[in-house]
């Protein structure tokens, strides 16, 4: 077969090329069995390569592969990109091993992308930039760099079914690199690391192809390999074009192309310049030993200007709001069509959802309902039944005057159509069409009834609002809005860059830009007044800030007034930095006694001469590291020393390639911050027994956490030490939110802790915050985290005072963490109202016997949880319990006819069980620390 091929080429040779494009695909085939070279079939290069300052010493070995492949490149200088046009014109780029992307360059890439661009990325890339850039690239690539595996794997093809371009054996074989962490939507992952569950070595879109190892270096994989899997990519993404597409270039890109490295030149010192990024030991010759931290020479304090909106993080904000572009006419796969339908379905039941409660919770007050019995698909009512005026939610995209069922049955079609529009290639009308469904959907929430129930309803009250606030006057006006939002928890930033926000016997000194007046002792006062509990915000581990210093026009290296004071308590990385390359704060040595008894001491300050109702650690964890590329941290005095005496190694002489030894220095570091929960848990609650420890926390998986960032969360809550776990699930769409939070919310292994999802605003829009909210109602959590009150805009505050504000009542509404029995109690009966407002509106017959049955149990354990609630005792709870448990496990038998037709209300009722599950779990735990 081979000899015959060869003879192919050798006539075709001979003969004129009279259509190029025919020539061009004879070539491509040659290539694939490795007899010519990939650009062949053009003398002009196909492909622009990018340098930068963090692939510079890999050069050699990039440059060398391309050669060897015969490949004709052009090379594109990150530093010189500034728009979609600097990614020049050739039709496929390649990032081998960047990690570190502007805003603006993320941009440029998305734009140059869009207009036919393909991608080829290896190893971490963006790992170093901004969330916003990470998130953007995330969208791009198809998935991000999770984490650097120690030891060097096997790659091989995936048991699932895999792209059949892919399907070629020079492809696998051993490589040291990292899991790539594959998006939901549109990717696929054809090649997998032969270890536990088999992550992703590699993932691929329509758009990009994203290798999990550092192409063209010889301690990650070989040649050999590196260049197939180039070779194949590129004439993939040249094959899946139309011949007479093949040649055509970017339209509007630069037509330059430099083809050295020479012609492309980096500028000294931009960019985080420094000779460690990359470097693997910590005795490189580049190595500065640690100065000794001083404190600067105090300077006058600026004024704090707010950001400019125009900003490049505000413009990627905006670029990575929608995954779906409106006009685009990309090609949409199987699994992006099934995730579009998924979503859609999924907002239709949201918002039916939160329609029921509203409804349910009406009819109970007694007020006339004419909506009722149109409610939902389930309900069967042909009659068309006047609708009750409920104001809707308006999403400012222009107004679509349908009514709420109208909504509902165009989204229906819209979702059932599109494998149709999809299949017959109608990419940019199934596009358009979800979004008409997305956003008249959006418009169809109710905004001006309560349908909330007791709920954890948190907010971060920031440094930077505190500041602005400026007097006990000004931070009353915060509290108010925030109580009329109906707002009960607020995390006070208390410790920030070292500093407190009061003026502490412990610490070395009260914020700058706290000037005349103490704000936690007001904020406790103000909090109370309201019905409302103050949990001082404080940063653990994180010791000072860069961005800080820039506010108070200090030394940008400024370690901050602790370290400044204690440069024995610092913390480094392997290379001496006391702040990361491409980070911006310094850290504490958690393994040093001194700074643990520093903070116990801080902290039982807090909470004793301070009325606050909990305490929440933020930063605690070591900052981010990839051990693969020569980033580790945890070097501080104490940590050496400590591990060296356990170990007889010191930990600056060790490597990842170390197993053993890696993995004991890992769990040591990790330890170090499981045992200091511990501690503030143990010493705190013995001076106050009523307080409530939560942590923020990154959601990364397990594995993923522990290696980057020493952050094993799971034990806290395991073993008792947290009361609330805050994960960070940050997503500018309703989707991706879901995608961060299901992981932990159906975890089984945070014991009796309740976990509260976070909710960015910035950048959210108002009722795509709403609809995050819905989300949270409809999953078994116990309420939410907004970050932060500075992003706390006024159309959020109305709409929250509608749907979750305070009513006038004799009574206040519990907290789930302070009152988890009566919030039990109370959100059953609303469960049941839900329930019994449907059966009483649905006009099909169901068997008396089976209603009763249904009833009976439902009424017994509305009972127990009432008894508990009111006077909670050990045999009462048991009862509780037990009574749930059996009512549970008949759910869905009782809910069959309800499931054939609306599946979506029938799980949110199930979460909603599995929410009153773990407040008695929660509540059980409370009243072992606080016995009755």
């Amino acid at each position: 077969m081979k000899y015959q091929e060869n003879q192919k080429y050798i006539s075709l040779k001979i003969k004129k090329a009279r259509r190029l494009f025919i020539l061009s695909c004879e070539i491509v085939v040659l290539s694939f069995l490795s007899i010519l070279p990939v650009t062949a079939a053009t003398e002009e290069p196909v492909l622009s390569v990018v340098y930068d300052q963090e692939n510079a010493n890999q050069w050699r070995g990039i440059s060398d592969r391309l050669q060897t492949i015969g490949m004709k490149y052009c090379v594109i200088s990150l530093n010189d990109v500034k728009s979609g046009g600097d990614w020049g014109d050739r039709r496929v780029l390649f990032l081998p091993n960047v990690e570190t992307l502007t805003p603006t360059q993320a941009i440029a890439l998305e734009e140059w992308m869009s207009k036919g661009g393909r991608l080829i990325a290896s190893g971490p890339v963006g790992s170093l930039s901004s969330p916003g850039v990470r998130q953007l690239l995330r969208s791009l690539l198809g998935g991000y760099w999770g984490f650097s595996l120690s030891d060097t794997e096997q790659i091989q093809a995936a048991k699932t079914r895999i792209p059949e371009w892919t399907n070629q054996t020079g492809l696998f074989g051993k490589v040291r690199g990292g899991v790539v962490i594959p998006n939901d939507m549109g990717t696929e992952s054809p090649a997998v690391w032969n270890s536990k569950d088999n992550p992703a070595a590699v993932v691929t879109t329509e758009r990009s192809t994203f290798l999990g190892w550092r192409w063209g270096t010889d301690t990650a994989s070989a040649a050999e390999l590196d260049n197939a899997w180039l070779k194949t990519t590129i004439n993939h993404y040249l094959t899946a074009l139309a011949p007479s597409n093949r040649t055509k270039k970017i339209a509007g890109a630069s037509q330059s192309c430099s083809t050295t490295v020479a012609a492309a030149p980096l500028v000294q010192g931009s960019r985080e310049a420094g000779g460690h990024r990359g470097s693997s030991s910590p005795l490189s010759p580049s190595f500065t030993p640690p100065k000794t931290a001083t404190a600067p020479l105090p300077r006058a304090l600026p004024m704090v200007k707010p950001p400019n909106s125009q900003e490049a993080i505000d413009q990627l904000e905006q670029a990575v709001r929608l995954d779906v572009a409106p006009n685009s006419n990309e090609p949409i796969d199987r699994n992006q069509a099934l995730a579009l339908q998924q979503e859609l379905e999924n907002l239709i039941g949201r918002v039916e959802s939160a329609h029921l409660a509203v409804l349910a919770d009406t009819a109970n007050v007694g007020e006339t309902i004419s909506e009722k019995k149109q409610f939902s698909r389930h309900l069967n009512t042909p009659e068309a039944v006047k609708e009750q005026p409920i104001q809707l939610a308006s999403t400012k995209l222009g107004a679509l005057a349908i009514t709420k069922n109208q909504a509902l049955a165009q989204a229906r079609l819209i979702a059932k159509n599109l494998p149709q529009l999809i299949a017959q290639k109608n990419y940019a009308l199934a596009r358009q069409q979800w979004l008409v469904a997305k956003t008249t959907l959006w418009q169809q929430f109710p905004v001006d009834r309560k349908l909330a129930q007791p709920e954890i309803r948190a907010v971060w009250l920031d440094r930077g609002t505190i500041v602005r606030a400026g007097s006990k006057a000004g931070l009353a006006q915060i509290f108010d809005r925030l109580a009329q939002a109906g707002i009960n928890t607020v995390f006070f930033e208390t410790v920030n860059a070292g500093y407190t926000i009061y003026p502490s016997q412990v610490a070395k000194e009260q914020n700058p830009l706290i000037r005349g007046w103490n704000p936690l002792e007001e904020a406790v006062k103000l909090a109370h007044e309201r019905d409302m509990e103050l949990h001082a915000w404080v940063w653990t581990f994180a010791a000072g800030n860069q961005r800080h210093n820039e506010i108070l026009n200090l030394n940008p290296n400024y370690p901050g007034p602790v370290l400044a004071a204690h440069p024995d308590w610092a913390n480094y990385d392997n290379l001496g930095n006391m702040i990361p390359v491409g980070q911006t704060k310094p850290f504490f040595d958690p393994a040093n006694p001194e700074v643990r008894q520093y903070l116990l001491k801080l902290y039982e300050e807090i909470v004793t001469k301070y009325n606050v109702d909990g305490l929440q650690l933020d930063y605690i964890r070591y900052p981010f590291q990839d051990p693969s590329a020569g980033r580790t941290y945890g070097y501080g005095k104490a940590a050496r020393a400590q591990f060296q005496k356990l170990t007889g190694v010191d930990p600056v002489n060790i490597s990842p390639s170390q197993a053993d030894l890696w993995q004991k220095w890992t769990t040591f570091r990790t330890e170090q911050v499981d045992s200091f929960v511990a501690q503030v848990s143990q010493q705190l609650r013995q001076k106050q027994p009523n307080l409530i420890l939560s942590v923020a926390v990154f959601p990364l998986p397990e594995l993923e956490r522990i290696q980057k960032i020493q952050q094993n969360w799971e034990t806290w809550a395991r073993q008792g030490d947290v009361d609330l776990i805050v994960p960070m699930t940050y997503a500018l769409d309703t989707s991706r939110f879901q995608r961060l939070a299901q992981p932990w919310i159906a975890s089984k292994q945070l014991g009796a802790t309740l976990l509260v999802p976070g909710i960015r605003l910035l950048s959210l829009p108002t009722i795509g915050a709403f609809d995050q909210l819905q989300l949270v109602r409809d999953l078994p959590v116990s309420g939410y985290a907004l970050f932060a009150a500075e992003n706390f805009s006024n159309d959020l505050q109305k709409i929250f005072s509608s749907t979750q504000g305070r009513i006038q009542s004799t009574t206040s509404e519990p907290i789930p963490h302070r009152q988890p029995f009566q919030t039990a109690a109370i959100r059953y009966t609303a469960l049941q109202r839900e329930w019994k407002f449907v059966f009483q509106n649905d006009q099909r017959q169901r068997p008396s016997q089976k209603i009763s049955d249904f009833n009976n149990q439902a009424e017994v354990l509305r009972s127990a949880l009432n008894q508990l609630a009111t006077s909670p005792s050990a045999s009462k709870l048991l009862v509780a319990k037990a009574s749930l448990t059996r009512f549970q496990s008949q759910f869905r038998v009782l809910m069959s006819q309800e499931i054939k037709s609306n599946s979506y209300q029938v799980k949110v009722w199930e979460n909603r069980l599995v929410t009153i599950e773990r407040l008695l779990r929660y509540g059980e735990r409370r009243v072992q620390l606080r016995p009755l």
